[in-house]
């Protein structure tokens, strides 16, 4: 069954857990445990997809697993295809591009905007960029950041709001 794009992303943003990652497991896709997906990241080649534990994936964000562009430099082939393999505790910021033949290392981050045109093999890395390099490591990120991160888990929105009142936790550039 065929989903209308408008409708998956509806889906996407409203379920952002089971029912998505359920579709896309239908399709083919390789989800780890206790992921959390944002995205309608299926492709028409979904079974080369896999996703570790603990991942998450923001909103917009694109798989691309074949190249059809190619054809135009070699006009006896249509395509080309490559696996993206995501490794566990990942984390792909909003609106970022994953390409073909892409593997990224458990532990790695994604800045949003990114396109991923090559593998990370180490793992605590983060990547931003168009194309995408490292740019910091998690040791690097938590020490920079730990003077405003908080925890809003639980939180009601009004608790939230209430919360971000207070500019002194609020990021500063």
């Amino acid at each position: 069954m065929r989903i209308k794009p408008i409708i998956k992303k509806v889906i996407a943003k409203l379920y952002g857990g089971e029912r998505l990652i359920n579709y896309l497991r239908q399709g083919g896709m390789k989800i780890g445990e206790n992921c959390r997906i944002f995205s309608d990241i299926s492709t028409s080649e979904s079974y080369l997809v896999e996703i570790g534990d603990n991942t998450t994936i923001s909103g917009d964000v694109t798989f691309i697993t074949h190249d059809a562009s190619i054809e135009k430099v070699l006009p006896d082939v249509t395509d080309v295809f490559g696996r993206i393999s995501i490794g566990r505790n990942c984390f792909i910021g909003n609106g970022a591009t994953i390409m073909y033949g892409v593997t990224l290392a458990d532990s790695t981050i994604v800045a949003a905007g990114s396109v991923v045109t090559k593998s990370v093999k180490e793992s605590g890395k983060i990547i931003g960029g168009n194309p995408a390099k490292i740019i910091s490591d998690f040791e690097t990120f938590a020490e920079k950041s730990k003077k405003y991160a908080v925890n809003i888990k639980g939180l009601s929105a009004e608790q939230k709001r209430k919360l971000l009142e207070n500019d002194e936790i609020l990021v500063t550039k």
